[in-house]
């Protein structure tokens, strides 16, 4: 007997974690059962608690419980970089705070129900962050964070009411923070909670903020005539504020799209527990539950028409995902566009000058680069990326569950950051301090070969496209290849090429 408990000791020194139930099925008897006990006592840095699969340590410096460390075992996918995103545990928060107050209604312990509300209101303002260590890569269903954000809230919320961590005792994380829910219709009221907020706190501000500095820009550039052009090439003339405009219009159907998409997301999830009957609920939890988080976010939150689609499927975040990709398209539109504009300085296009934020490379002295573009560009294909995967996810509801839902709000999330962080630095560092080189762009245009254009009503196509083949063959200008070719007189081409009137309709 001394030596198999001296091998069990061993046994156990090599043991991050000890679990009594894996431990009890090895070796039940009784003497292993005293000396596990031993060691599963309490320490000065570890308390025990337990699931429905056994007990299990956990530090005691954190509010988490047994089913947090049980999943930071089994699920060590990406570390720190791939935690759930923030912005969801705040919005488990606002649901976790909304739910309690509610669960008064149908019989919840009011003094109880307080302390849920304190400590939900610690995790909504990011005091708590530091207990929430799980990675998005775990079950579909997201089941764990919300165990994880209900073990929070319980302990914490014990502590607020005197009690010893990891009891359980007077507020339970199932049957009290989780009341007349499920994780089934928790996470992705969290997730809907979590994107709108998202959009309407960093996507939409920061397309605006672009869409502004554009507009004023294409005011200010509205008398600035230059070259116009299509596959690359030369075409016929417009003006730099027209063309800006174009930039402006895609920014402002950019939002558009995004607010189209907004009310699918407003709908929550919440009350339609685990398949989407509301077992355990009440008749009014989730229309109630729904207006205190439109009441706590001041956003237009309603509770879904059919929970079953709210579980089953996630078409709402695909379309909002679908309308992120499309701003993504324009986003790199127009920055390319802006970045070859600014090409040069002397051996590209050269027609706007851009701000110099940093040097541009390591080796050539003087060098500056058109980083805000280049960033703005790898955002949109990242974004773009992000799509892909959330239309995978969102394709493979099966039956009465997604269980993408981790992945697909991750990817959300990050596409609406990106979109509304890249667009306030591309406005500050680039889009405001965009300057027209008017010296360059009427050089260009005066060259173009396609204003030949407007010769066309007068002389016919074919007339036209002979000067500026013949013009473009001998390096002469069109003026003088016109005359030499007796088509016109130098003053009729003088009163029909006017660049300036070429920019419309007549």
């Amino acid at each position: 007997m001394f030596r198999f408990l001296r091998n069990l000791r061993r046994f156990h020194s090599k043991l991050q974690v000890t679990e009594t139930s894996q431990l009890f099925s090895r070796n039940p008897h009784p003497a292993a059962a005293i000396a596990i006990s031993k060691r599963m006592e309490s320490s000065d840095r570890d308390r025990i608690e337990y699931d429905t699969f056994g007990e299990l340590k956990v530090p005691n410096d954190k509010y988490y419980g047994a089913q947090t460390v049980r999943s930071m075992m089994n699920f060590k996918i990406g570390g720190v970089s791939e935690r759930m995103p923030i912005q969801v545990i705040k919005a488990f928060g606002i649901l976790k705070r909304a739910a309690a107050e509610v669960n008064v209604e149908y019989g919840l312990d009011a003094k109880i129900a307080d302390s849920i509300v304190k400590a939900a209101d610690e995790v909504i303002a990011g005091k708590l962050d530091d207990h929430f260590p799980l990675v998005v890569w775990q079950t579909g269903s997201g089941t764990q964070t919300n165990m994880n954000v209900n073990e929070v809230i319980s302990n914490r919320a014990i502590e607020i009411l005197g009690g010893k961590l990891g009891t359980k005792d007077p507020v339970h994380p199932n049957d009290h923070v989780n009341k007349s829910q499920s994780s089934n219709d928790t996470f992705p009221t969290a997730m809907h909670i979590a994107a709108a907020k998202e959009v309407h706190e960093v996507l939409l501000p920061g397309l605006q903020k672009l869409h502004d500095v554009l507009e004023a820009k294409a005011n200010e550039f509205a008398d600035i005539i230059k070259i116009g052009r299509t596959h690359t090439q030369d075409a016929v003339p417009l003006s730099l504020g027209q063309e800006f405009s174009g930039y402006v219009q895609q920014i402002k159907y950019s939002m558009e799209r995004i607010k189209a998409a907004m009310p699918r997301i407003y709908q929550l999830a919440a009350g339609g527990t685990a398949v989407g009957t509301g077992l355990n609920t009440r008749i009014g939890f989730a229309e109630k539950v729904a207006a205190k988080v439109s009441e706590l976010t001041g956003l237009p939150f309603v509770t879904a028409p059919n929970k079953f689609e709210a579980l089953a499927a996630h078409d709402a975040l695909v379309e909002l995902s679908g309308a992120m990709n499309v701003v993504a398209c324009s986003l790199m539109k127009v920055a390319n566009d802006i970045r070859f504009l600014g090409s040069g300085p002397r051996s590209g296009l050269g027609e706007l000058i851009l701000p110099e934020n940093e040097p541009g490379s390591s080796i050539m002295p003087g060098k500056v680069n058109p980083t805000q573009c280049e960033a703005v560009t790898m955002v949109a294909a990242q974004v773009m990326g992000n799509h892909v995967a959330v239309t995978v996810g969102g394709s493979n509801g099966h039956f009465e569950l997604n269980v993408f839902k981790p992945m697909i709000i991750k990817n959300v999330l990050n596409s609406a950051q990106l979109i509304g962080d890249s667009c306030v630095s591309f406005t500050d560092n680039c889009a405001a301090g965009i300057q027209a080189n008017t010296e360059r762009i009427n050089k260009l245009m005066n060259e173009s070969l396609m204003l030949v254009t407007a010769l066309n009503p007068h002389i016919g196509y074919d007339k036209a496209a002979k000067i500026a083949k013949t013009a473009h063959k001998e390096g002469a200008t069109l003026k003088e290849t016109a005359v030499k070719l007796g088509f016109l007189t130098p003053e009729q081409f003088e009163q029909w090429v006017k660049p300036h009137e070429m920019l419309g309709p007549k």
